[in-house]
């Protein structure tokens, strides 16, 4: 039986943890040491009179008592983030770039996620490249941006690396002696760049079949049968195939996808790091 109210601070700091799978990540999303993080979480454990997280040198995991916690947790914190609110009229706008190779099927539960944790922020969500994106962040016209890193950039966030292949459509044939036919969106898209730089590295001859302004475009070129394109796993049109190895293409690396923010208020900055967790469980699903 537990006689004494929980620490909100320290449940705060075990949902980041189990969130973001990190120690060190939690404290930067809560804005202390690690340290001190690894004390809160210490004290409700002693708390709760049981293990929730189970430490490695080199991996942090649930106990099956943190499991069980867990959504009592975050409705713990919900309920109280909901009171504050309650008393502000003001409804707080965060703007929000995503890169159109970063924002796939799953930002429906993105957006969810980050209005579960404030249904008073104001989420402004802007779809674009990552060239347009990074320069409406310098300009200080979003407040963040979530795109692929960029050549020449060595700020943000790396909060994800995602898997690439060479995908087309099942019934796609590469015509002998022809060059490989590549569907992509148009410069400066870093993919497409990418994807011709491989290709003329491995002395593939290629030409552009297609251009669209969106993923979704390509997509819908590659199953219409046009060509081959470059392409997320995550990103990927039902029934679409990964025809690198039978054609001997150059392997693709992983692209890694990075967050930039000033950071902004309390709020904010709750929402960000709810974001940055549901995006980094998205990818590794």
């Amino acid at each position: 039986m537990i006689d004494r109210p929980l620490d909100l601070d320290s449940v705060r700091a075990f949902v980041r943890i189990a969130e973001l799978g990190n120690f060190t990540r939690a404290a930067e999303a809560t804005q202390t040491t690690q340290s001190a993080v690894s004390l809160k979480l210490k004290r409700l454990e002693e708390r709760l009179n049981c293990r929730l997280i189970d430490r490695t040198p080199r991996h942090v995991a649930l106990s099956a008592q943190g499991v069980a916690f867990l959504e009592h947790a975050r409705t713990l914190l919900s309920a109280h983030d909901r009171a504050i609110n309650v008393l502000s009229q003001a409804r707080q706008r965060l703007t929000i770039g995503i890169s159109d190779h970063v924002a796939g099927p799953e930002l429906p539960m993105l957006i969810a996620r980050m209005n579960a944790q404030d249904p008073r922020l104001l989420i402004d969500i802007r779809i674009g490249s990552s060239d347009d994106l990074l320069r409406s962040f310098d300009r200080r016209e979003c407040d963040t941006v979530i795109v692929r890193q960029h050549h020449g950039r060595d700020d943000g966030e790396v909060i994800a690396e995602e898997k690439f292949g060479w995908f087309a459509a099942p019934e796609w044939q590469h015509r002998a002696g022809e060059p490989l036919p590549l569907a992509t969106m148009p410069e400066p898209c870093g993919v497409r760049l990418m994807a011709g730089q491989l290709l003329d590295e491995a002395d593939v001859p290629w030409v552009e079949a297609f251009t669209g302004g969106g993923v979704m475009a390509v997509s819908a070129a590659v199953m219409a049968g046009l060509g081959v394109s470059a392409l997320a796993r995550r990103m990927l049109p039902f029934g679409a195939v990964d025809v690198g190895p039978r054609l001997g293409l150059p392997k693709l690396p992983r692209l890694p996808v990075v967050l930039h923010s000033r950071g902004g208020n309390h709020r904010s900055r709750e929402a960000l790091v709810a974001l940055s967790a549901a995006f980094r469980n998205a990818v590794l699903d």
